[in-house]
């Protein structure tokens, strides 16, 4: 699956979090590095991953991952890696910084989006996210039927 971003890069998307943007304000955007050990990029490059319950969480003035699934190999034997690691983050140290002052004082969540490979090197879309309200969602799921009726009366007329 892959395919070129706006920047001309390729792209091969391994997972998403379809939930994230029901279930969270996305303030802000991040795209970080992901520590790995070779079983694990195998698994990836299988398609094998699931960050669907995966959240990031600052410890030592250091992002991690925690949650992310990722299948053990088929083929690992005893080298195999366990499937729900902490796994570091890689971001620039003022890109952490941030990160830490809207996780710690302003009670903010980040919340990976999209995990794949760029240039041969596995990399997550990571968000900086509030959680939404009961009655938020409500708003959506009205306002995304609403925007389906619209476009279905379009098409018909």
């Amino acid at each position: 699956m892959a395919h070129k971003d706006p920047a001309g890069n390729e792209k091969e998307t391994i997972a998403r979090n379809k939930r994230a943007r029901f279930d969270y304000h996305i303030l802000e955007t991040f795209e970080a590095g992901v520590v790995l050990r070779g079983t694990e990029v195998k698994s990836l490059r299988d398609g094998r991953a699931n960050i669907s319950d995966a959240y990031g969480v600052v410890r030592d003035g250091e992002i991690f991952l925690l949650n992310a699934h990722i299948d053990p190999y088929v083929r690992g034997g005893y080298v195999n890696h366990e499937a729900t690691a902490t796994r570091k983050l890689l971001l620039h140290r003022r890109e952490i910084r941030r990160l830490i002052g809207a996780v710690e004082r302003e009670g903010l969540t980040l919340i990976p989006l999209e995990l794949y490979f760029r240039k041969g090197r596995a990399k997550i879309a990571l968000a900086l996210a509030k959680g939404k309200k009961l009655h938020d969602k409500r708003d959506t799921e009205r306002q995304r039927d609403a925007e389906r009726e619209m476009a279905r009366v379009g098409r018909t007329r």
